[in-house]
């Protein structure tokens, strides 16, 4: 989880066409080109369509068919009556946008209308994602293994493979097995599939797509893992392109869109899972990862400088202060083969921080070491919400008056001024977030990349 993300517009590489039937309803030529800017970024502001008629000509709202998907998909517009006050449009054109959304088979209107319990008024057509629409192959590997699963719009997985246990020092190994669960996910679904995401714990450098510090991992350092993996999906069949990132990043990304970070606009996010800490930081609606994709290493933040050495060659690092083997290490524990190494901590805590002084104390210290980079960094980026993830919720589910306290009193802005601290919600964040990378050429623009579906 150590690393930064692909930075801004992640380069996709095209999967086209390979032998056999791929696995998309579309036709030839429809597997969409690399999204822009807005790839990786977090949820934007809708872009308004101008629409200055009151006919329902489709072709007056096209530009309207990507913001509107978008706010479906991350449950900003519930009902069409919302929808047509975001885009700022007629009444007559956001129902043919919503209506030829529903014919590509991305979202459905429901036919009868009904207004909520107390409102007056027209009842509105309620909006949602279709649950057996399209889906794309997300991806997550970490030290302890990988998983893959399909994952639909609105950040809904729809099924995951088994985790995966063991990852070889081959990237390209590891990935072609990530594929093949994945593509035995789709066989099993029979779903179609219009792109695939993949979530690294390391900095992946742009425009290239390499793993540059994949410390966590066996992998050698620069590894081309964007391009290992669109050959691996090209090679299954599976059509549309194929994105890589940081792990953090792309978890920041989904709890943007999906979660406990819907609705801030300066958002940090740092958590730790299996190994080392990571971080990301989302400003005005967008994921700022820097010039090349390496912006937040959180991870080597000094908050012991007489602690752990580093693999970054520091000292005391929050990446091995504050993740689940320091936890264990502090506790007096040895880690064990069997059970990854976040859920021996977590576990650990939840079962023994009450009536095992060691464990209360370990627990303690990685509260006190979390704080103390939280305030560093609330101190320079100054945001308006933070969120923790993997060990770190846990860490504040156990003790969240403690934690607080700590960045309270590092932090220039003291008690007055205090940032929330909230846990991340969504369940394999990372993954969704990979989906999330997948799915922006879809949110662009939609009727480039599908085709109506038969009815």
């Amino acid at each position: 989880m150590n690393g930064k993300a692909n930075g801004r517009a992640p380069r996709a590489a095209e999967a086209p066409r390979a032998a056999g039937t791929p696995r998309t309803a579309g036709p030839a030529g429809t597997t969409g080109s690399p999204a822009a800017a807005s790839s990786s970024g977090a949820a934007r502001s809708p872009r308004t369509a101008g629409d200055s008629g009151a006919r329902p000509r489709l072709d007056r709202g096209r530009g309207a068919l990507g913001p509107a998907l978008e706010l479906v998909h991350t449950g900003r517009a519930p009902t069409r009556a919302v929808l047509t006050a975001e885009l700022g449009v007629t009444r007559a054109t956001a129902g043919a946008v919503a209506a030829e959304l529903e014919a590509l088979g991305l979202i459905r209107v429901d036919a009868h209308p009904g207004a909520a319990a107390g409102s007056q008024g027209r009842p509105s057509h309620r909006l949602e994602v279709a649950e057996d629409g399209p889906v794309v192959l997300a991806a997550q590997v970490h030290a302890d293994g990988f998983r893959a699963a399909l994952v639909g719009l609105g950040g809904r997985i729809v099924v995951t493979s088994p985790g995966c246990e063991t990852v070889d020092a081959d990237p390209a190994k590891v990935l072609g097995s990530v594929v093949e669960a994945g593509t035995a996910l789709l066989d099993q679904t029979g779903r179609r599939c219009v792109g695939a995401g993949l979530a690294v714990p390391s900095a992946v450098a742009e425009p290239e797509g390499l793993a540059l510090n994949p410390l966590h991992l066996a992998w050698p350092a620069g590894a081309p893992v964007r391009e290992i993996f669109a050959d691996r999906v090209r090679a299954a069949g599976i059509a549309g392109p194929a994105f890589a990132g940081n792990d953090i990043n792309l978890a920041a990304l989904a709890e943007h869109r999906h979660g406990a970070g819907r609705g801030a606009r300066d958002l940090l996010c740092v958590a730790t899972g299996h190994r080392g800490v990571g971080g990301a930081l989302v400003l005005d609606g967008r994921l700022h990862t820097g010039s090349s994709g390496l912006a937040l290493e959180v991870g080597h933040l000094a908050v012991n400088p007489e602690g752990r050495p580093c693999h970054c060659g520091g000292r005391g690092c929050l990446d091995v202060e504050a993740d689940p083997l320091a936890l264990l290490t502090a506790a007096g524990r040895d880690p064990g083969p069997v059970v990854s190494l976040l859920d021996q901590a977590n576990g650990l805590i939840r079962g023994h921080y009450a009536d095992d002084p060691a464990v209360r104390a370990a627990t303690e210290t990685l509260i006190d070491r979390l704080g103390l980079g939280l305030a560093g960094l609330v101190n320079i980026l100054n945001p308006d919400r933070i969120i923790l993830g993997g060990l770190h919720r846990t860490l504040l589910d156990t003790d969240p008056d403690r934690l607080r306290a700590v960045v309270a009193d590092r932090s220039l802005w003291g008690r007055s001024g205090g940032v929330p601290i909230l846990a991340c919600t969504l369940d394999h964040n990372s993954l969704v977030g990979a989906a999330e990378l997948a799915w922006q050429p879809v949110l662009d623009d939609p009727s480039a990349v599908l085709a109506p579906q038969p009815t």
